[in-house]
């Protein structure tokens, strides 16, 4: 299917305030502040000159969890840097996977798993690719 492109990824927040900060610790721009209800953040322009995806928060109740919720991917240049320059601490050190990305799990303020990671060339083209 042609022209399908990442638009928005919505996560519960169990603290709003808590999480603005968290997010925009990571380097993302606040665009829309609805808090304490909803929030959305824009990433940083992307490289190839395309739209930038936006990542939405939604207030939830207390005693929700997002054990089972999504996992989502923050690309980075160089992950080791980025852990340094924003004094985030990983669940377990960044390794390198068998499939050539680099990667380290952080959880937010609500407890969503984001996982940052380092591919290069072997995300849209890893030596496996058809």
């Amino acid at each position: 299917m042609n022209g399908l492109r990442l638009n928005q990824v919505t996560l519960g927040a169990i603290d709003m305030a808590e999480s603005i900060s968290f997010y925009q610790r990571l380097g993302l721009t606040l665009i829309v502040d609805s808090a304490p209800r909803y929030v959305r953040f824009e990433f940083p322009n992307p490289p190839d000159g395309g739209e930038p995806a936006t990542l939405s928060l939604h207030a939830v109740e207390d005693g929700w969890t997002a054990a089972d919720g999504p996992l989502i991917y923050f690309e980075l240049d160089d992950l080791d840097a980025y852990l340094k320059a924003t004094d985030l601490t990983p669940l377990s050190p960044p390794e390198m996977k068998s499939y050539a990305w680099e990667e380290a799990d952080i959880l937010d303020p609500a407890g969503n798993r984001i996982r940052l990671f380092k591919a290069g060339r072997a995300r849209r083209f890893p030596d496996w690719r058809i």
